[in-house]
């Protein structure tokens, strides 16, 4: 009787162990994005999004500032960040990299542009290098606007006025929004106001305001090259290890600087559109790219990518 018992328990112990690894197996695997509030972040985030739930993962867009981001990534609570910075990002991210709790993982777009900027009719009027901001300072109402508190620019600028340099000791900086910030931009400009400004590349404000980045940035403030960044893609610890297909994809996943600003541009000039589609259409008309990313990317049960993806484009806009 004893191991009659025993028979049953150990049949109904696999069954279990069977049924649950079957329910598991049915589970979409989970990848959570960290991301922030910048557009041209979010449209990069928005379509792995896209992308990966189109080849059968569960993807996540998780919203935080940079400095949370970096602390979720070194946790294992976020899986990739798309929008690391450097080198103004360095700041807050090196430590993350030298620890090697977050791995600065393949470069997704060289040749950005972050640095501070006016609109284009200051300079005619001598404010053209971040040493001419100071002779500006009455005109500025000693004011130099960035963008979300806790953002690495505006670390950048809060560090420029705790230690003077420049002579921008009497500054103040004024956090906001990036919309709330570049609506405060067309408003000066509108009445002819000088402003110094956060300003980067690719962007649809380049498009959309008359500006010109300030020269005269250093190594210790936006680079040396006068602010011209390379952005990164940043993994999780292990991320390539646990997720080697997706990881593959992340090694494709790159953008021509012309690429965002199509995009952000068709977002501004269609209202209501979002980041998401208008980064579909884009693709939709330019498939080599989508092709590229994809290119040795399977989808969660090991077909092709691509075409599994192509299939989910074809009903964008329709």
């Amino acid at each position: 009787m004893l191991r009659k018992t025993s028979r049953i328990i150990i049949t109904v112990f696999i069954t279990a162990i069977l049924t649950w690894g079957t329910a598991f197996a049915g589970k979409p695997p989970k990848i959570k994005i960290g991301s922030v509030g910048w557009t041209g972040v979010t449209i990069k985030t928005e379509l792995a999004v896209a992308i990966l739930e189109s080849i059968g993962y569960d993807a996540r867009n998780l919203t935080m500032s940079v400095p949370i981001t970096y602390m979720a990534l070194s946790k294992g609570d976020v899986d990739f960040f798309l929008g690391n910075w450097m080198p103004t990002m360095a700041n807050i991210a090196s430590k993350y990299f030298e620890n090697g709790s977050v791995i600065q993982y393949t470069a997704n777009m060289p040749g950005a542009k972050y640095t501070l900027a006016v609109p284009s009719f200051c300079v005619a009027q001598g404010l053209k290098d971040f040493k001419d901001i100071v002779k500006f300072g009455d005109a500025l109402d000693w004011k130099i606007y960035g963008i979300e508190a806790g953002n690495d620019g505006n670390q950048v600028i809060q560090n420029m006025i705790d230690k003077n340099m420049f002579g921008l000791g009497k500054f103040k900086l004024v956090a906001s929004s990036e919309m709330a910030m570049l609506a405060e931009v067309q408003s000066f400009v509108q009445q002819n106001k000088p402003i110094v400004f956060l300003g980067w590349a690719p962007h649809s404000m380049n498009e959309r305001i008359d500006m010109t980045y300030l020269t005269g940035s250093t190594s210790e403030t936006f680079g040396g090259n006068n602010g011209t960044a390379t952005v990164w893609t940043n993994t999780r610890k292990g991320f390539e290890k646990d997720m080697p297909n997706v990881a593959t994809f992340l090694k494709n996943y790159t953008f021509p600087i012309a690429m965002i600003n199509q995009i952000m541009t068709s977002m501004h000039t269609r209202k209501g559109l979002s980041p998401r589609d208008a980064g579909l259409i884009w693709l939709k008309q330019h498939p080599d790219t989508y092709r590229g990313w994809l290119k040795n990317v399977t989808t969660t049960d090991g077909k092709p990518a691509a075409p599994v993806f192509e299939a989910t484009l074809e009903r964008v806009g329709k």
